[in-house]
């Protein structure tokens, strides 16, 4: 059963670390450059750099270890799926046969490099929502897109509707454990049977989750409609955002870190 506990993307964890009082465009810019980055390695040293890169920033953002890998359990089938296409789909010299499939070498290489760039992308997003606060990341995205409301893009409803989304994310994940509880209690059974039963035994969720979804959106733009919520023209700000010297040394110690894996 897919609980609310097992996802951390969305979730917020408040402290009073380092890592948390960065300017929220600091941490998106290097969230950004990270997942770049992470597509441009092609060896082994350089994804065990960008891992001790986390491990750094994760340990100084004082963030449990367990959240960390309890937000890695949704993704494991699609893990296992990808380091299984990986091994028996590259072309290589064979180590391993199963009947006509054929595991081979460089198959093995390219699924420990897949299946690490994954992992350490699942992290490393997940941490910038553990440590930065909805508002702050609001903000945040709001500054980065400003340059472009010359193009017209609506920078601030932008920023709204990404920040929204994340914040619901552990909001219908709890609204769905709640659902299959229900229909559990009724004799519905979502757990025994294959990987295809279970898959079809889901299908009716669907229906009374879309439906929760729907009220829950309409709940909230009558609440920001009833506190005179018109977008972005002409709102002021409670906090200013600074960039400080936190920011410049962590963005100087994720730009070294970027070079050394890139070029080690």
């Amino acid at each position: 059963m897919l609980r609310r506990a097992s996802i951390t993307l969305g979730q917020y964890v408040p402290g009073d670390s380092i890592i948390h009082r960065l300017d929220p465009r600091t941490k998106i810019l290097g969230t950004l450059a990270y997942v770049v980055i992470l597509f441009l390695i092609r060896g082994y040293a350089g994804y065990g750099v960008m891992a001790a890169l986390t491990a750094l920033f994760a340990l100084v953002g004082r963030l449990p270890i367990r959240l960390i890998l309890r937000g890695l359990r949704p993704i494991l089938i699609i893990l296992v799926f990808t380091v299984i296409l990986n091994m028996f789909m590259t072309p290589g010299e064979v180590i391993y046969q199963l009947g006509p499939f054929r595991v081979t070498d460089a198959g093995v290489v390219q699924a420990a490099l897949m299946a690490s760039r994954l992992l350490l992308l699942i992290t490393t997003t997940s941490m910038l929502t553990l440590t930065t606060a909805p508002v702050d990341l609001t903000e945040g995205i709001e500054y980065l897109l400003n340059p472009f409301r010359r193009l017209g893009v609506p920078a601030h409803e932008l920023a709204m509707m990404m920040t929204i989304a994340l914040r619901f994310i552990p909001t219908l994940l709890d609204e769905l454990e709640r659902i299959m509880k229900a229909q559990m209690a009724r004799g519905a059974d979502f757990e025994s049977g294959n990987f295809l039963k279970r898959a079809r035994n889901m299908i009716p969720l669907l229906v009374p989750l879309f439906i929760s979804a729907f009220r829950r959106a309409d709940d909230l733009a009558l609440a920001m409609e009833a506190r005179c919520y018109r977008g972005g023209e002409g709102r002021t700000r409670y906090r200013l955002l600074h960039v400080t010297s936190s920011d410049l040394v962590a963005s100087v110690v994720m730009t070294c870190g970027f070079f050394v894996a890139l070029f080690v």
